[in-house]
């Protein structure tokens, strides 16, 4: 400022300036004294008074370098007494002291660099901050705000980034032990050390997990960091001694994950957009979470009809509460009306009037299926069955998998309405699902029972209300390996022992979705390609390389 300052230090000052020009500030450890008060009154700043022309770079260089010198001897007072704020000023430098158990502060290079972007009306100076902290030396760019009053005086415009850049009101700086969350803890695989940022699909989820998770272990490091009013780590500013991240391990099996990496981007899918989920059938953890396209995550959020694979919850309905077997009659005509409303078969799938359920189911026989469901599930306008058998038996509902991860919910409507319940029996309509709910119904099938997907180890897992009966489980099973051995599956898995599959081909506007969702004897998976013409041409190369790999 523009004024005498009563302190005792301001000979030893005025001798560094004519030493020193513009180069260092540094008054030794311990030079205290002075309020935020002690100013010349009738000469000093006057906020009310601001003026809207800034302080020439001469001006407000000579403000910049009474405030350093006074912060540089640690006179907290004498330096607060050079802001337009004195006491908010002298409390955030007390804090400063302290927080960083602060030895020496110097500054170099004070510079004017122009009008100040931030503060209208103010000057901006440039410098460097070297201080001597608990743990060691730590340097940083940082920059004041000068402004004029009408009388003359100038000021250092006050807030808590001329601490340090950016510093929020509400912040402040710590040095030592690094507090909890300075440092993000590492999300890693099953294998407790592959980190799941290395995976493109797993990005998000691993921020969300490292925001929501539960971390074990770790040793914290030393440095500099940023600190929120409650003494939790914001950011860490700087390290002086390298600590290890505490740990948040999901259930991620890192070979598979790269598989499915690949696998989403196989040259057959010609680009299109894919998902793809794989679980261990035998106890819900997620192993591996890949996807493609601008959609997002479409592995786990993907809500898409999932066409023909929606047979096995059909099926399933028409064992539990129709009686049927796979030898039941299912005849396979080229077309079918339902509430007034015709549908068809795929392009390739053969009338058969003397198609048994199995069969149909095989060859993907929308209107066998039509046939039975409308006849066998559908009562008095209640076509609620099918929803019933999704969620009694396959678990279907709002899932909590860990770690604050969102997924969509899968949708069976229980009133449908119109040809809607005739639709719903192929997938089609207002049913709607997920790649990973489609892996979930392969699981339950393959399991003998719902085990809900997690992907943190030890997370709880909702139960389905009834289980899967050991005749249907079987049932389907043998309806599962018939289509992967010599059904719509068989092109992509026939020839893998112990394979159990569905194809499904969803109409979605002008074009086409392809799904396929199978197990063998360690996982289950379920992929979806957006604008597929056929599940087996499309996710079937994908659902391929994960069973391969798993």
């Amino acid at each position: 400022m523009n004024r005498a300052v009563k302190i005792g230090i301001a000979g030893t000052s005025t001798a560094l300036l004519v030493l020193g020009g513009i180069g260092t500030y540094n008054l030794l450890h311990g030079l205290t004294g002075g309020t935020a008060g002690d100013r010349t009154q009738d000469t000093g700043f006057d906020p009310s008074a601001a003026s809207t022309t800034p302080p020439s770079g001469t001006e407000a260089v000579k403000s910049a370098r009474a405030f350093l010198d006074h912060w540089s001897g640690q006179n907290v007072g004498g330096a607060a007494a050079e802001t337009d704020e004195p006491d908010a000023a002298a409390m955030a430098l007390r804090q400063y002291k302290d927080g960083l158990h602060l030895v020496k502060v110097t500054f170099d290079n004070v510079l004017p660099a122009g009008p100040s972007n931030a503060t209208p009306g103010a000057t901006k100076v440039t410098f460097t901050v070297t201080a001597q902290v608990a743990g060691g030396s730590w340097s940083y760019p940082s920059a004041v705000a000068v402004r004029k009053s009408d009388n003359g005086a100038t000021a250092v415009h006050w807030n808590n980034s001329v601490l340090y850049p950016g510093l929020g009101d509400d912040q402040s700086l710590t040095a030592g032990t690094l507090p909890a969350g300075s440092s993000d803890a590492k999300v890693v695989a099953s294998d407790g050390k592959t980190d799941l940022t290395g995976f493109d699909s797993l990005r998000d989820i691993a921020a969300t997990i490292r925001q929501h998770g539960e971390a074990t272990g770790g040793r914290p490091g030393t440095g500099v960091a940023v600190v929120d009013s409650g003494g939790a780590g914001v950011k860490t500013l700087k390290t002086f001694k390298k600590g290890s991240a505490p740990l948040i391990r999901t259930t991620i099996d890192a070979r598979l994950q790269s598989a499915a990496e690949q696998a989403v981007k196989d040259p057959h899918l010609g680009g299109r957009p894919a998902g793809s989920v794989a679980v261990d059938w035998s106890n819900g953890h997620i192993l591996a979470v890949a996807h493609t396209g601008a959609d997002g995550d479409i592995a786990i959020n993907g809500i898409k009809s999932p066409g023909s694979t929606m047979k096995i919850i059909t099926s399933a309905a028409l064992f539990d509460k129709a009686g049927l077997t796979p030898a039941s009659p299912a005849p396979c005509t080229d077309s079918l009306t339902a509430n007034s409303q015709s549908f068809h078969n795929d392009p390739g799938v053969k009338a058969n009037p003397g198609s048994n359920l199995a069969q149909a189911f095989a060859v993907s026989c929308n209107t066998s299926f039509i046939k039975d469901g409308f006849h066998y599930l559908v009562h008095d306008g209640d076509a609620s069955a099918l929803h019933d058998e999704a969620v009694n038996v396959f678990g279907m509902g709002s899932w909590s998998i860990g770690g604050g991860v969102a997924t969509s919910d899968p949708s069976i409507p229980v009133d449908a309405q119109g040809s809607d319940q005739a639709a719903q029996f192929i997938g089609q309509g207002k049913v709607t699902a997920t790649p990973l709910f489609m892996a979930s119904v392969a699981a339950t099938v393959r399991g003998g029972g719902f085990r809900q997907p997690i992907i943190l180890p030890g997370q709880p897992q909702t139960s389905a209300p009834r289980p899967i009966t050991p005749r249907t489980a079987g049932y389907l099973q043998s309806m599962m390996r018939a289509t992967a051995t010599g059904g719509t599956a068989a092109p992509r898995l026939s020839g893998l022992a112990g394979v159990g599959a569905k194809t499904g081909t969803a109409e979605e506007g002008d074009h086409t979705n392809g799904w396929l969702t199978a197990y063998n004897a360690h996982i289950a998976v379920a992929a979806l390609v957006e604008g597929g013409t056929s599940g087996v041409d499309s996710a079937g190369y994908v659902v391929r390389r994960l069973l391969t790999t798993g």
